[in-house]
């Protein structure tokens, strides 16, 4: 089965989202919902969602074309455009006649072998498939089964799958396997219990930690501090989570799972109904989409302060940084968070314990697998650890000691583990415990090669304190960084020299890759301060320069050196990019030479490869300013693309770059693309530019105090703007010579010593170590 074609039924914010994400994948997709009554427009709710889809941020759209590819219909006039779509994906409410009313309008219209799912959150297989006995046949149920994406569905990486005796494996397989290379997901088999994975363990963690928080008498700062990064949750804790993805789904969801769940689970028997909470969803509190939630932005007269919800009072004060001992704690040890004798730890304890006995009792009735509700809950509620992953941080025996020593049960799965771990190496192979007390190996699937599984089983082939180089097989070498944010620092550069050499030797391809968030920040910038403020300035200028020759000699090396890019790329990052023979990036890559906005430019070849780049772009105006121009625009302005197909647009990726969009076979397919060059593979020809000196610089000089007469260019900027300027129009020259790849590199290391040198220079990388935002001055 080859999906070609995709509809989605029901045009809110997940089903327009799937809809995006299928665009996202290059598939024409339908999305139709139903006329609205007394209508002209009897397309106006599809069209009215693509529509704000297109001004949402985070965007849904890897590119603004793909919205090209959403085809806007209704559930009335156009049940034939079903007929050859390959998927049908249902999102309407959750609501079980609203469903058989799709289901038996739809089943007509169908093409025979059509995959048919719901995106239900939590209502189960069985009770959708008791309305499809009466009037729809076998091959309907055949290929009817659940797929749950997640919100936002670009961005969260889980999808879980529930299927039954009627549905036909192949089609599960085909639609799996499509979410998987196609939409980028993590397909996990759920069994068809409430709520499934994420959302049962995920729901009953925001019970406890409500009524934890509130027991305790824990500030909303101090819960999502001690509950936040310590946990492991992302920063945003508890009660950022619940703004973000709205306060009034709560007690739906809660609702919900406490009818489909017998009394005696934990869910229903700690569920409360919050009389805050429920104000809150009344006055239209219910998060970012509302009026605020737990948090808001207050700007009023003009400013922007974030403020709190008193959780007694339902009253809005300025937020405050939490001052828990425990958090510090935390921080450094999970071990030591539980344990500190303050309400943060109390309340850590409580959280955690509960939602490690919780997953532990539910092993094997929601899952088979506890790796399996490790990554459920990893990718659906983008934890960094899963609970049985939680669990082994703090050790099974001293969860389940301390639960007997208070009295309460303690889960069989966490007894049967005993003094072990969930998780284990033996035999350089990763193994999980399973829940009929055996371990068994992590299975990955094909196509799927991680660094970690290679980490596990092997030693570097060489490593320092920034960065390693690995064996990943068939003659084809790995190079991580492994700094903080893998930025860039001297070691690094070294190291990579050093592989460079040990390559050409020994082996066939160069793979530049990691599993950190972020391929790189780029350079170390704490450094570079440091070492302005003391004034080596010849020691920075060797560390350019030394930079600049590990990246021409990755340019020119005799073997294809292939960039694997996720998260940011940035700066030196993003000059990796622009210097290795080709790139494999993962869709969600975000890169960009943003160097102006700490108040220098490119150092390492950014401004060079971006000239290269445009100057060979067929499509561009004739002549040698379009190129400069185009490169200085970028450049200025610190532009960042969103995705990796933004990136093609920018020519930071090339069109014979090739795209991932499944974060976990990333290092497999640049593998391949590697090895995919070897044949015939010849170093790149050296570059000499045509470029119009100081005619062209004059020219954008112009444009840029155009734009400090509007107030768009800042004082400074128009100094940083001026040194970019005279290295991409290639400084005293004009366009009957030729500038050399080597003299673009002089000129990068002149302008950026001599920007490095100024006070409002130094205040813009002091800003930017100091709060993680560029400082305007």
């Amino acid at each position: 089965m080859d999906i070609k074609k995709v509809a989605v039924i029901g045009s809110g914010v997940m089903g327009s989202g799937i809809a995006a994400q299928v665009a996202n994948a290059g598939v024409p997709v339908v999305l139709m919902d139903i006329v609205p009554e007394g209508a002209e427009n009897r397309n106006a709710l599809a069209e009215g969602a693509v529509a704000r889809l297109l001004k949402q941020d985070p965007a849904p759209f890897m590119h603004r074309r793909n919205a090209t590819l959403i085809e806007p219909a209704n559930l009335d006039d156009d049940l034939g455009k079903l007929a050859d779509c390959d998927w049908i994906v249902e999102a309407v409410l959750e609501d079980l006649a609203v469903k058989y009313t799709v289901y038996n309008k739809i089943n007509l219209s169908i093409k025979p072998g059509a995959a048919v799912t719901s995106n239900t959150s939590t209502i189960p297989l069985a009770r959708l498939l008791d309305g499809l006995d009466d009037g729809l046949d076998d091959g309907f149920a055949a290929g009817f089964f659940i797929t749950h994406f997640f919100n936002p569905p670009r961005y969260l990486r889980l999808l879980e799958t529930v299927s039954g005796p009627r549905t036909d494996p192949a089609i599960v397989a085909a639609v799996s396997r499509f979410c998987d290379i196609r939409l980028g997901k993590t397909v996990i088999a759920c069994n068809d219990t409430p709520g499934f994975i994420a959302n049962r363990i995920g729901g009953y963690w925001i019970q406890s930690a409500i009524n934890g928080t509130l027991d305790l008498g824990l500030t909303v700062e101090e819960a999502d501090s001690v509950g936040g990064r310590p946990m492991g949750v992302p920063r945003t804790g508890v009660f950022g989570l619940m703004d973000l993805v709205g306060i009034d789904l709560i007690p739906q969801v809660a609702a919900s799972m406490t009818a489909s769940l017998p009394p005696d689970d934990p869910y229903v028997r700690d569920f409360r109904e919050h009389d805050l909470v429920r104000r809150m969803i009344e006055t239209g509190h219910t998060g970012r989409k509302g009026r605020g939630g737990f948090y808001r932005l207050n700007r009023e007269g003009g400013g922007k302060v974030k403020e709190s919800l008193d959780l007694a009072t339902g009253d809005y004060a300025p937020s405050r940084r939490s001052e828990l001992e425990s958090a510090r704690a935390g921080a450094k040890d999970l071990r030591a968070l539980v344990d500190h004798p303050d309400r943060g730890g109390a309340w850590a304890w409580r959280v955690l314990s509960n939602v490690i006995g919780y997953s532990a009792a539910l092993v094997p009735e929601i899952a088979d697998s506890v790796a399996d509700v490790d990554a459920a809950m990893r990718l659906g509620y983008a934890w960094k650890r899963g609970p049985f992953e939680l669990a082994d941080r703090l050790g099974p025996a001293y969860v389940a000691g301390r639960l007997r020593a208070e009295g309460r049960d303690v889960p069989a799965l966490l007894d049967t583990v005993g003094d072990g771990t969930f998780y284990r190496v033996e035999d350089g192979s990763l193994q999980v415990f399973g829940a009929d007390g055996a371990y068994r190996p992590v299975e990955r699937p094909e196509g799927v090669l991680l660094l970690e599984d290679i980490k596990r089983a092997s030693e570097p082939i060489a490593r320092n304190g920034s960065a390693s180089l690995w064996d990943i097989g068939d003659g084809v070498v790995c190079f991580e960084v492994h700094t903080r944010m893998n930025a860039l620092d001297p070691d690094v550069v070294t190291l990579l020299q050093k592989c460079l050499k040990l390559v050409e030797k020994e082996y066939r391809a160069l793979v530049l890759y990691n599993e950190g968030a972020n391929f790189s920040v780029g350079a170390n910038l704490g450094l570079a301060l440091f070492a302005a403020n003391v004034g080596v300035w010849p020691m920075i200028e060797g560390m350019l320069e030394n930079g600049q020759k590990a990246m021409k000699a990755m340019k020119y090396a005799a073997f294809p050196v292939v960039a694997a890019p996720s998260g940011m790329a940035l700066g030196g990052g993003c000059e990796l990019l622009l210097h290795a023979a080709a790139v494999q990036a993962h869709a969600e890559t975000y890169a960009g030479l943003v160097e102006a906005g700490v108040g220098v430019l490119p150092g390492w070849g950014g401004c060079k490869e971006m000239l290269v780049r445009h100057t060979r772009d067929e499509t561009r105006p004739n002549g040698p300013l379009p190129p400069v121009a185009r490169s200085f625009e970028y450049i200025s302005t610190a532009a960042v693309a969103k995705s990796a197909q933004e990136a093609r647009d920018m020519h930071i990726l090339r069109e014979s770059d090739g795209i991932t969009m499944n974060r976990d076979r990333l290092l497999y397919d640049a593998k391949q693309k590697g090895l995919s060059l070897l044949d015939g593979y010849e170093k790149p020809e050296p570059v000499e530019l045509s470029l119009p000196g100081p005619n062209g610089r004059a020219a954008l000089d112009l444009a840029v105090e155009g734009f400090a007469l509007q107030g768009l260019a800042l004082p400074h900027d128009r100094i940083v703007a001026g040194e970019i300027a005279a290295v991409l129009t290639g400084g005293d020259t004009d366009v009957t010579e030729t500038v050399s790849e080597d003299r673009l590199f002089a000129l990068e290391r002149e302008s950026f010593m001599k920007l490095l040198k100024t006070e409002p220079t130094l205040a813009r990388i002091e800003h930017m170590l100091d709060t993680g935002k560029p400082l305007r001055n």
